[in-house]
């Protein structure tokens, strides 16, 4: 049976997708194969129809997951613009949520002491998502008239990363939380996002 380019890519999409949750939930080390291309609905077999190797599945992974929280910073933000798009956007990294979302969150706190590590190709697309990452924040910081927009955002994703890594870490729920809204505050206070009274 011959399918047409569509079905290809519905079949890749669903592989990426099986791919993201693999990575976040064993780490980059640990993905098999086997275990992506049955979790898609897929016969291993069918693996060389999209990817060369290992290494290309996982990094084409590491991209999926940036993909992923990509639509999710656009769907938190979606109609907000300005200081409450930034708001609305530390208020979801450093969310209880967002801690527990281990298997759906953020690729930078799953990947950060991994990527070092990493075959080439995948650690080109973590640096490319990274890069997206802060770019983008950077653009938000930019509109509500950060002067040094770049380096701001580079300092707000690291602390977002370390806060949401920690409270992950942390077994106690009280520290845990504390640990988020701590950042948060700090975040808004630091970028005068705080409410007008």
């Amino acid at each position: 049976m011959r399918y047409d380019a569509s079905h290809k890519d519905e079949t890749r999409t669903r592989v990426l997708k099986a791919a993201a949750r693999a990575i976040r939930a064993q780490g980059p080390f640990q993905v098999g194969v086997a275990g992506v291309m049955s979790e898609a609905g897929l016969t291993h077999g069918g693996f060389y129809a999209h990817f060369a190797s290992k290494d290309d599945l996982v990094a084409a992974g590491v991209a999926q997951m940036f993909e992923e929280t990509r639509a999710r910073i656009d769907r938190v933000t979606e109609g907000l613009e300005g200081a409450d798009a930034v708001s609305a956007y530390i208020d979801f990294y450093l969310s209880a949520l967002h801690r527990d979302s281990r298997v759906s969150g953020c690729p930078l706190p799953f990947l950060a002491a991994d990527a070092p590590r990493l075959p080439d190709v995948a650690r080109r697309a973590f640096a490319d998502g990274v890069a997206g990452m802060h770019e983008r924040m950077a653009e938000r910081l930019a509109a509500i008239g950060r002067p040094e927009a770049e380096a701001d955002a580079q300092s707000l994703l690291a602390e977002m990363v370390g806060a949401l890594a920690l409270a992950r870490a942390d077994p106690d729920p009280i520290r845990s939380d504390a640990i988020l809204a701590a950042s948060r505050a700090a975040l808004k206070a630091r970028f005068n996002l705080e409410p007008k009274s």
